[in-house]
């Protein structure tokens, strides 16, 4: 299995797991919260027949890679992405983030710039600014996030539970795009994460990235639901156009936030079509 090591913490490296497969231009794909690489499953198959080389990873704390108690801030994520960028000595390559991997994107470009980076897209993504204030009034309450720090921290897996309900709107596409097998499939991945990790990561969804915004200077693709019920549309992806130059968003009818899973049959064929662009 293979591992680039981004730190380390007493007397164990931090190793980030990774995948690397096919060849051509290389396609960086970037998961959310809960979850781990592997829920790109839906898009490696079609890029791999598309000819392009597909490298997912997981976020320390989740998946495979280490569960260092530290460390689970977007400068710190956006490092161990450039380390593994490093690594590979990626060229002309797409950032492809969902969710919370969006950040992992978005912080990478206004940090270390688009030298190794060709395209970027972001799905339902986490940026501008999620934390409402008096310069931000489109954000949400930090009672909010407390709520969500509360019960991982009284049942992290009840909270799991909770959270993929909205997280594919089951209610309303359970048997028709999603499955009880593929949300006890995500349950599963959720539970085997650092615990430290998961409570961890919810601060740092209200990381300000409106600094960074203005310095992507790639062509860069918005996807979004406009039935996400984790991060609503008009407080997150609506806004970005704005803030991105070149950059275009495309909202999916019905989406709930998981639009990578339950709606691949719209998202795939708007990030081929981007990718395909000159």
């Amino acid at each position: 299995m293979p591992y680039v090591t981004v730190g380390q913490e007493n007397s164990a490296t931090i190793d980030l797991y990774y995948e690397d497969f096919g060849t051509g231009q290389p396609i960086v794909l970037i998961h959310g919260f809960p979850l781990n690489g592997h829920s790109w499953e839906k898009q490696v198959l079609v890029l791999l027949n598309a000819g392009y080389r597909v490298i997912t990873y997981d976020r320390r704390g989740f998946g495979d890679s280490s569960q260092p108690s530290i460390g689970y801030d977007y400068d710190t994520f956006a490092d161990d992405l450039n380390a593994l960028m490093t690594k590979l000595d990626l060229q002309d390559a797409v950032l492809v983030g969902f969710s919370m991997g969006t950040g992992e994107v978005t912080r990478y470009l206004g940090k270390y710039g688009s030298e190794r980076i060709q395209k970027a897209v972001l799905m339902a993504p986490v940026p501008p600014f999620l934390l409402k204030t008096d310069d931000n009034p489109e954000g949400v309450d930090q009672s909010v996030f407390d709520g969500i720090m509360n019960a991982i921290v009284k049942d992290r897996p009840a909270y799991f539970s909770t959270f993929f309900r909205d997280f594919f709107n089951v209610d309303v596409l359970l048997g028709e795009r999603i499955s009880n097998y593929a949300i006890q499939a995500s349950w599963n991945v959720a539970a085997g994460a650092s615990a430290k990790g998961t409570l961890d990561c919810v601060p740092s969804w209200l990381t300000d990235f409106r600094d960074d915004l203005p310095r992507i200077d790639v062509p860069t693709l918005i996807i979004h639901g406009d039935a996400d019920r984790i991060l609503p549309l008009e407080s997150t992806a609506a806004r970005l156009p704005k803030l991105i130059k070149n950059s275009q968003l495309v909202v999916i009818p019905g989406g709930p936030h998981a639009i990578n899973w339950t709606h691949a049959d719209q998202v795939n064929p708007v990030l081929m079509d981007f990718l395909q662009q000159e």
